[in-house]
């Protein structure tokens, strides 16, 4: 801390974190060509975050590319260092907070995922975060009778204790996000997962909106401080919507759209997918249609959720032990200082010479890049085990992350 400055504001309590262990947390999800799948794989081998980076160059080696286990033994590059600074000094004002994969209030239900973020940035009302969730999504598009529609299945599952998640975007996310905060202080309210770094809005004419989440719910983001709304952001955003949530409703959405592929992640993963119908003649009715086709329930009003979701348990209080550091199969656990030759894990190299699916895999990537939805469409694979075998490849350096995202042989 510099003078009479605030302290930083992490999910754990008390709120001054300790210096070591917050910088090497933003010093691992900053660095460049690291990823979130190496940096769990890291925590599952080395322990908490500052042992990596106090790690020797050999140890890290047996995990990385050399010359990025060289980078990490030095001190962060002018740029990267900045913007740990720069978040430091956010973090110091009211109501903004990092949650890291080690802290009792991160979101569990993201551990399922094989690429949870390291970090997550938050602005609002952490409590939120440990109220049943349910999204709403749909187009971007909508008609008016789509946002009405939103707003009021939303309001109502607020008053009902539900917190509306959606994704901060135009049309149907917008009413949403509204009708959960008409439900008053004593609602369930909404939490706001962003495509951008938490510190912007887009779309801007959003910032009002943003504002009252901001006060009255929750605004989270993966994204560090100024990261614009890359096209590439938004289906990563996606996958964290539909893991938060004990269920997603599709409002409206044309029939290849972002909702969808929300709603398809969602089904996945165990979730409950809902859509309301509309009239055949609609072309944002289609992606609706197409949902119940495949076994979505369809729904007239949010009493049809509450019951829906009533037959089950209710993700009430968190199960979580305060201060406890998950397992390497959720979140990284409490290691002993590394050695300087720690036992690889079973899973750290996959068996691409001999594993069909690996082989399949590569030889649909290739040299040209190719993103993650026409992957699993031309493969046609759940996404969990798409991402799975991409994690393990691009773990071992069989395959490349290029910087929007996409995937290439490493070859």
């Amino acid at each position: 801390m510099r003078g009479n400055d605030k302290p930083w504001h992490t999910a754990r309590m008390p709120p001054l974190a300790d210096t070591n262990e917050l910088r090497a947390w933003l010093r691992l999800s900053l660095e460049p060509e690291l990823g979130a799948a190496r940096v769990r794989l890291l925590l599952s081998v080395f322990g908490m975050p500052q042992n990596i980076v106090s790690a020797t160059t050999g140890s890290l080696a047996r995990y990385l590319d050399p010359a990025l286990a060289a980078r990490l033994r030095q001190p962060p590059e002018p740029g990267l260092q900045a913007a740990i600074d720069d978040t430091l000094d956010w973090l110091r004002a009211d109501d903004h907070h990092l949650l890291t994969l080690a802290d009792p209030l991160y979101p569990r239900t993201l551990y399922a995922l094989t690429d949870p973020p390291p970090v997550l940035y938050a602005h609002g009302r952490l409590h939120i975060l440990e109220r049943p969730m349910l999204a709403i999504v749909g187009a971007r598009h909508a008609t008016a009778d789509g946002e009405r529609n939103a707003r009021a299945f939303a309001r109502h599952l607020a008053q009902q204790g539900w917190c509306v998640v959606s994704g901060l975007a135009s049309g149907i996310d917008g009413a949403a996000h509204a009708g959960a905060l008409e439900a008053g202080e004593a609602g369930g309210g909404t939490l706001a997962v962003l495509g951008t770094g938490i510190d912007r809005v887009y779309p801007p004419s959003h910032h009002a909106l943003a504002h009252r989440i901001a006060s009255h719910g929750l605004l989270l983001s993966e994204f560090p401080l100024g990261a614009p709304g890359l096209r590439f952001h938004f289906p990563q955003r996606n996958r964290i919507v539909a893991a938060l949530s004990q269920g997603v409703l599709v409002v409206e959405a044309a029939a290849r759209s972002g909702s969808l592929i929300t709603a398809r992640l969602a089904g996945e993963m165990g979730r409950e997918v809902f859509a309301i119908p509309g009239s055949i003649h609609s072309p944002l009715s289609r992606g609706c249609h197409a949902l119940i086709r495949q076994g979505a329930k369809l729904v007239e009003s949010g009493q049809d959720i509450v019951e829906e979701l009533r037959q089950g348990a209710l993700p009430g209080t968190r199960t979580m032990p305060a201060a406890q550091p998950a397992t390497p199969d959720s979140a990284p656990k409490a290691a002993s200082p590394a050695s300087e030759t720690p036992a690889r894990p079973a899973d750290a190299t996959p068996p691409a010479a001999t594993d069909p699916e690996a082989k399949a895999l590569l030889e649909r990537i290739g040299r040209d890049p190719v993103d993650l939805d026409t992957l699993r469409r031309d493969l046609d694979w759940p996404i969990d085990r798409l991402q799975h075998q991409l994690t393990l490849l691009e773990i071992s350096g069989l395959i490349d992350r290029t910087a929007d995202g996409r995937y290439r042989s490493g070859n």
